[in-house]
């Protein structure tokens, strides 16, 4: 038996998933890839020391739902999910169902890597994830209580001016704090901020 790490690769697009296979391969990681979430549930690979990456749409499971199903199994495996129809709710939704990483298309090669051997790190060191969630937790005492209503219906998914209407503030100040709230955070985009405030909650 080995403890190499693998990574499952699970499309529906045959191209996509061959592309993806070949820079994995590339790269030295080791790669088995499913043309569907319902295949990869039927093979029931071996999950230790492994990383799922997966496309949001597919026909049957989307990819969201497999990371549920993992869940719901108590499979600890990192779950990267790749969309090319990204948006704040599906980034909620998604971090929601336990995911490790959202990746927007189209994505760099260094990217999806990084993204990959960054979840496979976090799986062989779940303290990583303590961690983080603690750093999150530090960031969030800096915000300010507007600021945290700002933020939460950025997470929400909420557009600028329905926030403002909500908050009863111009849709130009709540730019100034939705700026304030990403600096803060630290945060380069909302699906990293979604992910932070996620985390942060984890008990």
């Amino acid at each position: 038996m080995t403890s190499d790490p693998i990574v499952h690769v699970i499309d529906d697009d045959e191209g996509a998933r061959h592309s993806l296979e070949f820079l994995l391969d590339c790269a030295g990681l080791k790669v088995r890839s499913f043309p569907s979430a319902d295949t990869f549930l039927k093979a029931e690979p071996p999950l230790d020391h492994a990383c799922v990456i997966t496309d949001v749409r597919m026909p049957g499971m989307n990819g969201i739902e497999l990371a549920q199903e993992l869940k719901r199994r108590g499979a600890h495996v990192p779950v990267i999910v790749i969309t090319g129809h990204a948006d704040v709710p599906l980034a909620v939704q998604a971090m929601h169902a336990g995911v490790s990483d959202f990746i927007e298309k189209p994505y760099d090669d260094d990217k999806i890597l990084g993204a990959i051997r960054t979840a496979l790190a976090r799986q062989a060191d779940r303290g990583a994830v303590e961690a983080e969630r603690d750093r999150a937790q530090e960031l969030l005492v800096t915000l300010s209580a507007r600021e945290r209503e700002v933020m939460e219906g950025l997470v929400a998914g909420e557009a600028n001016k329905a926030i403002a209407y909500d908050l009863g503030i111009s849709a130009r100040t709540v730019e100034v704090y939705r700026a304030n709230v990403m600096l803060k955070m630290q945060a380069k985009t909302l699906s990293e901020l979604v992910r932070m405030v996620t985390i942060s909650r984890f008990t």
